[in-house]
This record gives C-alpha cells, sequence and structure tokens, in this order.
C-alpha cells in the first residue's frame, strides 16, 4: 500500500510540474509580442521602418496604402520604389 501511495505522490508531482511549465509557456508568448516592440533596434529589436503589426489601426492604413502603390504605373510610383542600383567592380 505504501507503494501505491508513493507512485500517486509521484505523479502528481509530475502533472502539477508539466502544468506549471504549460503555464509558462502562454504567458511568455503573450509578453513577448509586446515587450518585443519596446527593444531598441540597436540591440535587436525592430528596425524603424518596419511594417505595423497585423490587426492594428495603422497595419490597415499601411496595407492600403501599398495597394495604392502597387496599382500605380511604375513611372508614377517615384524614387523611393526603385531598386538601388548594383555598386560597380572597380577590378574589370
Amino acid at each position: 500500500m505504501l507503494t501505491r501511495a508513493r507512485h500517486i505522490a509521484m505523479i502528481a508531482t509530475i502533472a502539477l510540474a508539466g502544468c506549471g511549465l504549460s503555464g509558462c509557456g502562454t504567458i511568455n508568448e503573450k509578453l513577448a509580442a509586446g515587450v518585443s516592440d519596446a527593444i531598441p533596434a540597436a540591440i535587436g529589436g525592430l528596425p524603424a521602418d518596419a511594417p505595423p503589426r497585423p490587426g492594428t489601426a495603422k497595419y490597415d492604413e499601411y496595407m492600403r496604402e501599398r495597394e495604392r502603390k502597387r496599382l500605380l504605373p511604375a513611372s508614377e510610383r517615384g524614387e523611393e520604389a526603385k531598386p538601388a542600383p548594383a555598386p560597380q567592380d572597380p577590378a574589370r
């Protein structure tokens, strides 16, 4: 009978530890989205020209502007849409 109580206690301990670890994982997932916006770009955060996160009002505005630019003819898009010229190799 003593071994049965030990097994039950061991199973309960392992289950409690598993539930605790899974709870930490979901909390960290939700915190990571908000905390990553506050990290400066110099130490690995989002760059200044990164698009806004989906689900925000700025994201909807960004997508509308992107679609508007996509529909414009290439000659009217302006300098920002043109790719940078490839550097010339001075050895040639």
